[in-house]
């Protein structure tokens, strides 16, 4: 049986045990929550929801705000609508399946934009651009960005992701920066910590390495072997030199 050919039931689970998409623990997203809900807005954005918790609870702290979620993964956006009818949220969200690439989705008084700028643009600056004509004045922008805690050595740089480069991240104090030159005061910079890092990378790979524990000689077992493998050398790797910031930012107005 062939990788195509393969019921879905017997491929390996996804991401059942993330809560979010992203080193995002429940203290820190209540935290979130509560100081955008604070603004009251009508109108969420999500680009890149994947399931959109964060939008979801969002939604529920504002009764009355409607929001949308824009992703390409139409598995993580059903996990949304599904969590949205349980939470009797379906009525005021929708996700929607299409690029976020130019978009006319905005302005929306919140845009959540949580690792995922490369949907917007291929570097930080075009992302910011993007993110401030997305947002109403008087709005927030909450933007999850990775940056480099210290700068990779060559060797390190070899081990992450395929084409790694020193490049491919600012430090947070230029990271701030940009932001700044893209229209916005930064009203809250935090970044995650260890422990929720960890969190979430053990839970990217949870479920699928106990199915791989159990079905050793699944047809799909080599490739799902080396993808696993792969992924941990690189986070092992990175673990302590990449990060997570996430900026809370004001639009400022001409």
């Amino acid at each position: 049986m062939t990788a195509a050919t393969t019921p879905r039931e017997d491929l390996p689970p996804r991401l059942t045990r993330l809560t979010f998409h992203g080193p995002l623990s429940e203290t820190r997203a209540t935290a979130m929550v509560r100081r955008l809900a604070a603004t009251r807005p009508a109108t969420v954005l999500d680009i890149g929801c994947g399931w959109g918790e964060l939008l979801l609870r969002l939604l529920a702290a504002v009764p009355g705000a409607r929001g949308v979620g824009v992703d390409l993964n139409a598995a993580d956006l059903e996990r949304g609508r599904r969590a949205a009818e349980a939470r009797g949220l379906a009525d005021r969200v929708e996700f929607a399946e299409e690029s976020a690439t130019g978009t006319g989705r905005g302005p929306a008084d919140v845009v959540l934009c949580l690792g995922a700028s490369q949907a917007l643009g291929d570097d930080p600056v075009t992302a910011l651009r993007e993110l401030r004509r997305l947002v109403a004045d008087g709005g927030r922008v909450l933007l999850g960005e990775g940056f480099w805690q210290r700068v990779p050595t060559d060797a390190e740089l070899s081990r992450m992701w395929p084409g790694a480069s020193a490049d491919d991240h600012h430090g947070l104090p230029a990271l701030v920066d940009l932001a700044v030159a893209a229209g916005f005061r930064p009203e809250w910079t935090e970044t995650a910590n260890p422990d929720e890092w960890e969190e979430f990378e053990s839970g990217y790979q949870a479920d699928t390495e106990v199915w791989l524990a159990a079905n050793p000689a699944h047809p799909l077992a080599r490739e799902t072997r080396e993808r696993l493998d792969s992924h941990r050398a690189a986070w092992l790797t990175y673990r302590g030199v990449l990060g997570i910031a996430y900026l809370t930012l004001v639009p400022t107005t001409a």
